[in-house]
């Protein structure tokens, strides 16, 4: 019983936004340029940045955005440490929503 409770309590974990490393938002930058602007673009026109300003936009807190980032990433087939999520999630939240950790 106890096996499953660990179990069951994971993706919980997995989803806390609290980083072993100091998040790089440098890294996350290139990360999100390198890998996520352009399908954000052509999306939404411009620079991809209308997604995040947008008045109905579904994130809503930081863990709400790490799991888009892993939706993203997932859906884009990139193989992303978790560093590297959390990094870009540390830029996205640092340069557009300003959660508080």
């Amino acid at each position: 019983m106890k096996h499953l409770l660990r179990l069951a309590m994971l993706p919980i974990a997995l989803l806390a936004f609290t980083p072993a490393h100091s998040a790089d938002l440098k890294k996350g930058e290139q990360l999100f340029n390198n890998n996520c602007i352009s399908c954000h673009a052509a999306h939404f026109g411009n620079n991809g940045s209308d997604i995040f300003t947008r008045p109905n936009h579904r994130v809503t807190s930081l863990v709400g955005l790490k799991k888009q980032v892993i939706r993203c990433r997932d859906n884009l087939g990139l193989t992303w440490f978790d560093e590297d999520v959390d990094d870009v999630v540390a830029y996205l939240n640092a340069r557009y929503y300003k959660f508080k950790k």
